[in-house]
């Protein structure tokens, strides 16, 4: 067998095997995350720092929905993610978190009760959203503004139910609100009744609030 022919077959039998270990991931993602009942999704830096007022304010967001009765879900790391599940388990909650294996490898913070370990980020992906029954986005960088804009997508499109999407921290996210406004809606990319997709709070309170009129709206 020729050497190129060679490549190809083990390129083709590692892809091959990669499709089991993608079903396995989803697998035990569903059977750990279909027993939780309801969630919330909390995402945000993993560069915040314990002293740092957004570490505080997603620490006691998380510690609310806990304390009623939601499942708290996280990125599984430190940062955002650490606060939400120290409030979690503060709370005697559900603390969840979901880490990625990644080159810098990323330690499950100490709070998470229980742990799930993903090597695609699209399986973890799924998960975050398929169990969650509102996304709470506190400050953060690229893996933030991803799954905020990939939620919002995913309901623009109506390829899953609308659900709230809060962002906790006014100051913080203004600039990309307006510049939504002034630029992406401005040149038709976004209609009007996309920016209610979202909806803007600085406390805690506010967060737990709009999650729970939703679901109070909807059993009506």
């Amino acid at each position: 067998m020729a050497k190129n022919d060679m490549m190809q077959d083990d390129f083709t039998r590692e892809e091959t095997w990669r499709v089991f270990r993608i079903m396995a991931e989803f697998v035990e993602g569903f059977e750990t995350l279909s027993k939780v009942g309801p969630a919330v999704s909390i995402f945000g830096s993993a560069r915040i720092q314990r002293d740092d007022k957004f570490y505080k304010l997603t620490e006691k967001t998380a510690y609310l929905l806990a304390k009623a009765g939601y499942a708290v879900i996280t990125g599984g790391g430190p940062g955002a993610m650490e606060a939400a599940n120290k409030g979690a388990r503060e709370a005697d909650g559900n603390s969840i978190g979901l880490n990625i294996q990644m080159p810098q490898e990323q330690r499950a913070n100490q709070y998470v009760k229980t742990l799930l370990d993903f090597h695609y980020f699209f399986c973890r992906k799924v998960m975050f959203v398929k169990y969650a029954k509102a996304f709470v986005i506190v400050p953060g960088g690229y893996g933030t503004m991803d799954e905020l804009f990939e939620s919002m997508n995913l309901i623009q499109t109506e390829r899953i139910g609308r659900f709230p999407v809060v962002l906790l921290g006014k100051d913080y996210w203004k600039g990309l609100i307006e510049w939504m406004k002034a630029s992406v809606l401005e040149n038709g990319c976004i209609s009007k009744e996309d920016l209610d997709i979202f909806q803007l709070v600085d406390t805690p309170e506010e967060a737990l609030k709009i999650i729970k009129d939703f679901y109070k709206k909807k059993k009506k």
